[in-house]
Order: structure tokens, then sequence, then C-alpha cells
């Protein structure tokens, strides 16, 4: 395009000057808006100040503000919660997984136990939210297959063999698509298993179908109540004719129901495999009282539980339940973990990487000493829970956080928690009539003070990571395959091997299970020759480490 010339140029210059000056003067006017912490900006006035911007082209749509506001009951009814919730972000509760989509958008309200449900081969020994959405669940469980190809492959190495024949495994234990994965596989390998939830927010409603479809009997449902909880366990205990001998648990509740309801059935088990640090800590407790009338395997505290689930699972993990929940961008944010067990590290870690400002609190001198070489500062939860933006709990303990602190966080400020029980944060005294809840999304509940102060609360408490999104499905495989390994040992075991105490994984199945897992990445192993091992005072198969070793 040629340059103008003579007048026309000079009219362009014209124009262009009184376009500088009309743009100043919208600078000016905008730059003279202040927004104050108890006033706010008057939209009408900076969408007038924008159009002030000269244009060359007509304005054809005139673009309008539109201040929707949404009326919350103090404690809304079912139907009013769930359409509080989608009438807020339905793409927000859409997104927690593929199977909270499909289960959160059931206009059925009706309480599982008050429904007679069929599946295809006739049995109704199940309870669960619809037996209707089992092919959806089926998806999901194909392609958490996909990620865990080493408890499958165990699963087509020891099948016909049939280890677990004649055993009659109870479980209680999130409900997962992973979780189901494993259920199969312990069927294939002869097991009769009966299944209930150990968390009343992570079950996947689909696959909890899909599992009772093939003849798994399976109590549990998303959104149980504390009576639903303790009625799924009992059935699955309490079965006509069916009287199991194998306990498979997470968080203890399992077995803490037996041991305290049916003395004469648990004192028959023949092992107990348990997962979690919280139920760990209670089976330390029955054996020092002598009451642990049967042995137990901890898992939690093997190296493939303790080093993948706990810290690399819950490094990716919390970071993707923040968001699905809250949305807040981390860069910059104060944050307290409570805790620097390998679940802290991995918090820690996470939040790091991201840009946010990381403490953290506990009562070991060793792991807090790992905090600060980590980079941490160490600190009192009172120091600190004026000014944080987030705060996170793992560490297995009671009230962590009290009621007290919980008055003096600051306005918007994050609770949640990562440990497995819900007894961490004190939520049973934000039930007053004082306080205010809110139901803003699917676990997300603001509380309300007199004074308009909001703290945000997930999952009431519970365990943020399986309740309010998903964990990756790779470690998840780490942990089944331990999982299955354990309850082949205890139930294979010869009379006398294990005692009535509890009992930590063999380091050659830990090294086992981690030999499986590392053919995903294409890694070989570097073989000792005999002369090294010798010299190592090692078995060239392994175990490689002794029982004391710290990895």
């Amino acid at each position: 395009m040629s340059e103008p010339e003579g007048d026309a140029k000079l009219e362009v210059v014209k124009q262009a000057s009184k376009d500088v000056k009309e743009s100043e003067n919208v600078a000016e006017k905008y730059s003279a808006m202040t927004v104050s912490k108890n006033s706010e900006m008057n939209m009408g006035e900076l969408s007038s100040a924008f159009s002030a911007v000269p244009t060359h082209k007509p304005v054809k749509k005139q673009i309008q503000f539109v201040e929707d506001k949404q009326e919350f009951s103090r404690f809304p009814t079912k139907t009013g919660r769930r359409s509080l919730s989608r009438s807020i972000s339905q793409s927000s509760t859409d997104s927690y997984s593929s199977a909270a989509s499909y289960t959160d958008s059931s206009d059925d309200e009706t309480s599982p136990r008050d429904k007679t449900q069929v599946n295809s081969k006739g049995s109704s020994d199940f309870c669960v939210k619809n037996i209707k959405q089992a092919e959806f669940g089926r998806r999901e469980i194909e392609i958490a297959e996909q990620d865990m190809s080493a408890l499958i492959s165990l699963r087509k190495r020891a099948q016909s063999e049939k280890p677990l024949a004649g055993a009659k495994i109870v479980g209680c234990t999130h409900i997962t698509a992973q979780t189901a994965v494993l259920i199969e596989t312990l069927v294939a390998l002869g097991a009769q298993c009966r299944w209930t939830a150990c968390n009343i927010y992570s079950t996947q409603n689909e696959v909890a179908a899909a599992l009772s479809e093939t003849g798994v009997a399976v109590f549990a449902w998303k959104g149980e109540s504390e009576d639903d909880f303790w009625w799924c366990i009992d059935r699955c205990v309490n079965s006509e004719g069916w009287q199991p001998n194998t306990i498979l648990d997470d968080g203890g509740d399992l077995t803490h129901w037996m041991y305290k309801k049916y003395p004469n059935v648990f004192k028959k088990i023949r092992g107990i495999v348990e997962e979690s640090v919280t139920g760990v800590h209670r089976l330390y407790q029955l054996s020092k009282a002598g009451k642990l009338c049967v042995p137990a395997m901890n898992v939690n505290d093997s190296v493939t539980k303790q080093k993948f689930d706990n810290l690399y699972c819950c490094r990716e993990s919390i970071l993707d339940g923040l968001k699905r929940t809250t949305d807040i961008m981390f860069g910059g944010k104060q944050v307290v973990v409570c805790g620097y067990g390998e679940v802290g590290k991995g918090c820690c870690a996470a939040l790091k990487a991201l840009g946010a400002i990381v403490c953290v609190t506990e009562i070991d001198p060793i792991c807090a000493l790992q905090a600060c070489m980590d980079g941490f500062r160490v600190v009192k939860l009172n120091e600190v829970i004026r000014q944080v933006d987030v705060t996170i709990t793992c560490t297995g303990n009671k009230n962590v956080v009290t009621r007290d602190q919980l008055d003096r966080m600051k306005n918007g400020s994050i609770v949640c928690n990562m440990g497995h029980s819900n007894t961490e944060i004190d939520v049973a005294s934000l039930r007053t009539p004082e306080l205010t809840w809110e139901r803003v999304r699917s676990q997300v509940d603001h509380v309300i003070w007199p004074d308009g102060k909001r703290v945000i609360l997930l999952a009431e408490g519970r365990l943020l990571n399986l309740s309010c999104s998903t964990v990756p499905t790779f470690v998840l495989s780490i942990t089944a395959t331990t999982q299955a390994l354990a309850l082949i040992e205890l139930y294979n075991a010869p009379e006398g091997r294990y005692k009535q105490d509890v009992y930590l994984l063999p380091k050659k199945m830990d090294e086992y299970v981690a030999s499986l897992h590392l053919a995903t990445f294409d890694a070989h192993l570097t073989e000792l020759s005999d002369d090294q091992a010798k010299y190592l005072g090692l078995n060239k198969n392994g175990p490689f480490k002794p029982n004391y070793y710290r990895y």
C-alpha cells in the first residue's frame, strides 16, 4: 500500500493525534478509579470508559455485565445441594472425573438401601447406587487396567495355580477403578470377595455397579451417611452361609467392627492386610494389649507403599484435588503442611515447585530436620495460622487443627486433609448455630463466621485426593500388587510361620513388586557378578538390602 501524500497525510496525522489525546483521557479516567476493601468498582463506569476509546468501526452490540446472585440455605437438603452445585458450576462438577460426571448427573435421590436391584445373573446380594451404570463402570476398569500392567501380569502368572482358592476375603478400601482391578485379580486367583468402602466420598458408583454385575458383593456408594457406612460394613461381614477368613482393610474400621461385634468370626480369620497408617496404628494397639488374636501384615510401612503411594502419589494428587475444588493459583500463596512424613514430603515438593511459600509443622526432630534441609521453614501452627492461605494436614493424628485455630484463620483460607482419617481437622466444632455452612461445589463448603469471614473446607475434612479428584493409576498398581502378594502370603503360610502379631512385608517381596513395574519404563537392572555378590555378602537374586535399610 502506498503512503498518503499532501492533505491526506495531514489528515492522518491529525486523526492520530486526536486518538492519542482521547486514549490519554481514558487512561486518566481509568487510573482514577480505585477499588478499596469496602467498595466495588462500578462496572458501568468501567464499561463506558473503555467505550470512549476511538474506533473506526461501528459497534454493533453492547456487552452487558449481568450479576447473578444465588441464595443459599443454611443446611441445604439433598436435592437443594445437588441443584445448587450444578447451578454454580456445572463444568466444575463434571471435571472431577469421568465417573463423577456420570454419577453426579443422576436425578435419583433415593437411598440405595431403599431400592431392590438385581444384576443380570439374578443376584441381589449387593447395594450400590444404580446397577444400570455397570457398563460405564466397566469402561473405567478397562482404562485402569492399561496402566496396571504389573498387576495384570501377576494375575496371568498365578491364575492357573489359584493360590487364593478357598479364600473368602472381606475388603474395606476405596472403591475406584484401580481397586476394581485388584478385586478382579483376587477373584481370578480363586478368592471369593465381599467389599465395602473405607471412605463415604471416594466410591465411584459406576465401578461399584460393574463389580456387582460380575458377582462381587459390593455395598457402597458415593455420599453415604455415617449410619450407611457402618451398615455397609455389617452387610459385608454378616452374610448367611458365608464367613470370611481373610481381611483387606484400609483404615482399620472393618477390623474394628469385626473385633467388637463378631469376635467369634474374628478369631477364625487367617490374616489381616492393612494399608493405612491409621489402621496399622490400631493393629499395634491391639497387639500391645494382647488382644490381636490373628496375624496381620503391615503394608503401609512396606517400601513399595511408603515410597511410592505415600510420596509420589500425593505429590501429584494434592495439586489435582486443590485445583479441581478451588481453582487456586499456587504461585506466591502461603501454605502450611502439618506433618513431614512421606505424604507431607510429597505435598511440600509439589507446592514448592509451583511457587507456593511452604512451611511445615512437625513433632519428630528427624522429620523436622529433613524439612529444614529441603528448604522449608519449620514452625508451630499457631505462629502462622493468621497469615496462611492454605492449611493441609497429613499426620494421621487427631485435632491437628482446632476450633481456636479455625477461628483465627483469615478470610478465604482453605483447609483440607491428606491423611486417611477425618479426625485431623476439628470439623465437629464447626457445626454450631453461630456458623453458617454453604455448599458451593461438590465437596466444597464455605463455613461463614458471624463477622462474614469465610473458611473454605474441602471434603468435610476427609481425604482430599480420593474424595475430590483421582489418583495416578500406575502408583496404585504398585500398592495393589503389594496387597495381593501379602494376601497370598498370609493365606498360604504354613501354620506357625506367623503368630498373633503385626508383620512387615518380607524385603524379597518388596523387591519383586518393584521389579514387575520396571518394564513400564524399559528399565534394565545391572546384575552382580559372582565375585561382586560374594564381596557384598549378597545373593545375586536378592534381597539386596537388609531390613533396617532406610531407602
